[in-house]
């Protein structure tokens, strides 16, 4: 039963440390007209920060305006990556 244990214990570590995102990872941040920001990420795929500095979704193929006026179009919906992002220094 110990054995059993520690061996789950042991695959479930990693795979937290696979889903592990660094800033490396991001291409580029781009903010939006409305206050948000968009980080493309190396792989092309994006992911949205909201004005409140919290990952939000955007729905894949939706247009957002730039700051400067310029139109791009969300490539993916990476939650996940972008919620990491902004809380890397709080989970341990």
């Amino acid at each position: 039963m110990f054995k059993k244990m520690l061996a789950i214990l042991a695959l479930s570590s990693l795979g937290v440390s696979a889903y592990a995102v660094d800033a490396s990872q991001v291409q580029k941040s781009i903010e939006l007209k409305d206050g948000s920001t968009v980080y493309i990420f190396k792989d092309g795929k994006m992911g949205m920060e909201d004005k409140y500095g919290r990952a939000t979704y955007m729905e894949s193929g939706h247009v957002m305006e730039t700051k400067d006026g310029k139109k791009i179009i969300m490539n993916g919906n990476e939650i996940w990556r972008v919620d990491e992002l902004l809380h890397k220094d709080h989970r341990g």
